[in-house]
């Protein structure tokens, strides 16, 4: 079988014989039912492909579409002309970089129906005499597909002014939509992050926002019956590969890849990218990150002193999910539409609860977080984890702080005014996380909050933090507090730890260990 790995042209895939998993009913019924649509899916999760099914079925290219579901529906197959603009393909590190990348498409366009170029318009003024020339030549109207509309505005959201200025620049290119809404036919508009305050959201007021529509849920990625369908022999092959029975090597695909909701009860998506380069490969590995992380989710995390263990079980409200605000006060809905967290649940009084989706995310994305809550490089973090590891495993604390305290001599702190003691609590549950420990974060108990709590199979570990204080003060709360009652009964070894950390210093400056001692309490 052959896998359209990184090939997000669908002509290219129907000719040369590639998989396709087969979503031309998806469109028939867009183009049937609405107009506008807009859709939000994570990077490398079939967006681009999906636009360019589109841009064939337009064009009336009914041969490339010969077995699939659409050839049975649609009868006419007019061809209509498209203009298709895809802002992925530049980094955007100043001004000029969109009104590049704008002028590029806006030339194509006007070579391709003989106009002339008039530098001294601005974009918008183009786009418009392009749009009214195309209907006019045609005598059809005009359909408009845009890929990753955000990259821009995702690029520099640590840079305002910059930001604030692509922002103006897509809300007037993109009201040209509305203005000539007689001359267009379809319009399909692709992106990570729904911005609520880009015209397109605002004067676009018929736009279909399908990213959350119980009817388009798969639209893009692998459903389980999908996988069924297209892939059952590629699953047979690398269970034979990795030596695995064929239930074996599906359940590994289910915990590494599967687990993406778009909605509250809705069927799991998997990663396509993952899914592909897995069959390709036969070996399992988390492909979707190495092909990179977007550093401006550190930096939201980290401006907004977001406290990692909230990412897990976090309930929040459906306008929550739907679009990012202008100040970027909360990372959580980019979090979300970037595919980091997902929808694990629903409460009708709670709203929606939001996990990672699966094990290649959560492993993933703590593992590019390491570098930006510690002093060390990524190259250097493996090595230092399994020394931690060997000092958890074998019950031996002062090795375990040892190296934490190496591990973070020397960090600086990446935003200033930042929450330090939240910062250190961060990057200590980050760590044990890594480690792949059970770690809970403010335990609650009759008598306070446990600031990290480790279990192992054969020790707990109870942990106190204080910041620019004393490690005995740490411990004494732990003792005063009666921390260590909840594991009064159980067996495994356990530790008291009061930890001091220094705001001039950066890491742990004194620590204090003590074996507990278990005894019965009166009540």
């Amino acid at each position: 079988m052959k896998y359209p790995i990184g090939i997000q042209s669908f002509a290219d895939i129907r000719k040369r014989g590639f998989v396709y998993a087969d979503k031309t009913a998806f469109i028939y019924r867009m183009a049937l039912m609405g107009k506008y649509y807009f859709l939000s899916r994570p990077r490398r999760f079939g967006k681009s492909l999906l636009v360019s099914t589109m841009e064939a079925y337009f064009l009336g290219q009914k041969d490339l579409f010969k077995g699939l579901a659409i050839e049975k529906l649609e009868t006419e197959w007019k061809t209509y002309p498209v203009l298709h603009l895809d802002l992925n393909a530049r980094n955007y590190e100043d001004e000029e970089s969109l009104k590049a990348e704008l002028n590029k498409h806006l030339v194509m366009w006007e070579q391709g129906y003989g106009m002339t170029t008039d530098s001294n318009l601005a974009p918008e003024e183009r786009f418009y005499n392009v749009i009214h020339t195309a209907y006019k030549q045609s005598g059809e109207q005009v359909v408009v597909l845009v890929d990753e509309y955000d990259k821009p505005l995702l690029s520099t959201i640590d840079n305002k002014p910059l930001h604030d200025a692509y922002r103006k620049a897509l809300k007037a290119f993109f009201s040209v939509l509305k203005s000539l809404d007689a001359c267009i036919r379809f319009g399909f508009i692709t992106g990570v992050s729904k911005f609520s305050h880009v015209s397109i959201f605002s004067d676009l007021n018929n736009l279909d926002d399908i990213s959350m529509d119980p009817r388009y849920v798969d639209i893009c990625g692998i459903s389980e019956e999908e996988l069924h369908i297209y892939f059952d022999d590629s699953i047979r092959e690398l269970a034979d590969a990795n030596g695995m029975t064929f239930e074996e090597a599906c359940e590994r695909l289910r915990k590494q890849y599967d687990g993406y909701h778009f909605r509250q009860n809705s069927v799991g998506i998997y990663n396509p990218f993952s899914l592909l380069n897995t069959f390709a490969k036969k070996e399992f590995n988390d492909y979707w990150f190495k092909t990179g992380t977007p550093t401006f989710l550190v930096k939201l995390l980290q401006q907004n002193d977001y406290e990692l263990h909230d990412l897990k079980g976090i309930y929040v409200d459906g306008d929550v999910l739907s679009s990012v605000d202008e100040g970027y006060d909360d990372p959580v809905p980019v979090l979300f539409q970037s595919g980091y967290l997902t929808i694990a649940g629903y409460d009708p009084e709670l709203g929606y609860r939001l996990d990672f989706p699966n094990q290649e995310v959560e492993r993933g994305f703590f593992r590019f977080l390491m570098p930006y809550y510690t002093s060390q490089q990524q190259s250097s973090v493996r090595g230092i984890l399994n020394k931690m590891t060997s000092a958890v495993k074998q019950g031996n604390p002062d090795d375990l702080l040892q190296t934490i305290q190496t591990m973070l001599a020397g960090r600086s702190y990446m935003v200033a005014g930042a929450d330090k003691e939240k910062d250190f609590q961060n990057t200590l549950y980050l760590i044990f996380t890594m480690l792949g420990y059970n770690v809970q974060v403010e335990q609650a108990t009759r008598q306070g909050r446990i600031d990290i709590t480790i279990q192992t199979k054969d020790y707990i570990y109870i942990i106190e933090l204080k910041l620019d204080k004393t490690a005995e003060e740490a411990l004494r709360q732990i003792k005063d507090n009666h921390y260590a009652r909840p594991f009064q009964t159980d067996k495994r070894k356990l530790y008291l730890i009061g930890a001091n950390f220094s705001s001039e210093t950066r890491t742990v400056e004194k620590w204090v260990t003590e074996e507990h001692s278990r005894w019965v309490f009166a009540f």
